[in-house]
């Protein structure tokens, strides 16, 4: 989206004048790492180069107006400061009135209303984190709108993860929004969630392509499983902790594969056991894979990815028929690495390694099986990492 056409349809909702001022926030792709953020483990996502734009401008009241091209028939939606709460009418601006709700809560009062245009080009429902990329935005936009200086980006990505918590109940980790504030142009973040220390590790392929496949099945996470996921993996580390060598563990992540099998039958609910499986042992299999890609061992990092969706698959059960078929296809492809599902799961895209000569045949060959057996097509984007929010 070009600048000129978002300050012309800026212009065109909300009139000239003032001063008027663009930003970026980009989503997301966890290569790694799924459904450890909240278990205290390690991620592996990067940022994309597609996400949302924002456009904004300070009033002189306390009104908020949202305008999103991307649902231009529901129109302008209004609110003012006094009316921080979230409600099914509110539709997409509660996620920037949740930040802005978070922000008082954390002492970065917004004195005055603003006027906000928002267009994304991450696909909706694709679990790709339009949701986290918004909340950022918001906290980028504050922060330039209103000297908010002291307010780091990590501090951004914290806010936006305590607004999508407690004001619009999505239960979710740290990772989308720490992806979308910190990211970082040709290379992904390794993150540790449960101390935020991260290093960025470049991403390297000159022989190999990263291929997102959107199943076009929308999922949405706080209406889904997702919340349930993560009280079983909670009530998992309870039972542990009543063994008396386990009983200093806060999370999952704590433990290594050895440790658990030692003591997983004191999860008495076979349930979270699962759950818990995959958490401990996806945390491990993201740092394996790290230290592949440091290595060069494309092949070694692609049998971790296809590791993480089996047990994305049976222990967590996070994963849909459609999603199953495109990584099934995907297994079959000669020069395809690797291949999983990524983000939330119920629905979304598959994430996979695609060596360069086997792109076409990779989109054409799962394209034709995956329309015969589904009755729609999939879309594919062959994508970039790109920079962490920004303003232009």
């Amino acid at each position: 989206m070009k600048k000129e056409q978002l300050l012309e349809k800026f212009a065109e909702i909300y009139g000239d004048g003032g001063e008027i001022r663009c930003f970026f926030a980009p989503g997301r792709v966890n290569l790694i790492g799924e459904h450890t953020d909240y278990n205290g483990g390690h991620v592996f996502p990067c940022a994309l180069t597609i996400g949302t734009y924002g456009v904004i401008r300070k009033r002189e009241d306390d009104k908020l107006r949202f305008y999103s091209m991307n649902f231009q028939e529901t129109g302008m939606l209004t609110s003012d400061l006094s009316h921080l709460t979230p409600s099914k009418e509110a539709g997409w601006s509660d996620y920037p009135k949740g930040v802005i709700w978070a922000l008082g809560e954390r002492g970065y009062r917004i004195p005055t209303g603003f006027d906000l245009l928002i267009c994304g080009d991450i696909p909706a429902g694709s679990g790709l984190s339009s949701s986290a990329s918004l909340e950022v935005l918001t906290g980028l936009m504050m922060k330039g709108l209103f000297g908010f200086e002291k307010l780091s980006m990590v501090e951004i990505a914290q806010i936006s993860q305590y607004a999508e918590n407690n004001f619009n109940g999505m239960n979710c980790g740290i990772m989308d929004q720490f992806a979308s504030a910190m990211g970082k142009k040709d290379h992904a973040i390794f993150l540790d969630t449960a101390t935020l220390q991260y290093e960025y590790a470049p991403v390297k392929m000159e022989n190999a392509k990263i291929v997102i496949t959107n199943s076009k099945v929308k999922h949405s996470l706080v209406d889904s499983k997702y919340n349930e996921r993560r009280q079983q993996c909670e009530e998992a580390v309870r039972d542990l902790r009543k063994v008396e060598e386990l009983a200093h563990i806060k999370s999952l992540g704590e433990l290594d594969r050895e440790t658990f099998e030692k003591y997983e039958t004191a999860i008495t609910d076979p349930i979270c056991r699962m759950r818990a499986r995959h958490a401990v042992c996806e945390n491990q299999r993201t740092i394996q894979a790290v230290q592949a890609l440091k290595d060069g061992d494309l092949a070694g990092f692609g049998r971790l990815m296809n590791a993480s969706h089996v047990s994305l698959r049976d222990d967590y059960q996070v994963s849909c028929d459609e999603i199953d078929l495109l990584v099934d296809l995907a297994w079959e492809i000669p020069g395809v690495l690797g291949a999983r599902i990524t983000g939330g799961g119920f629905g979304g895209c598959t994430v996979s390694i695609v060596e360069n000569e086997a792109v076409d045949r990779y989109k054409e060959s799962i394209q034709r099986a995956y329309e015969k057996r589904v009755g729609h097509k999939a879309e594919f984007y062959v994508v970039d990492i790109g920079d962490g929010a920004y303003a232009f």
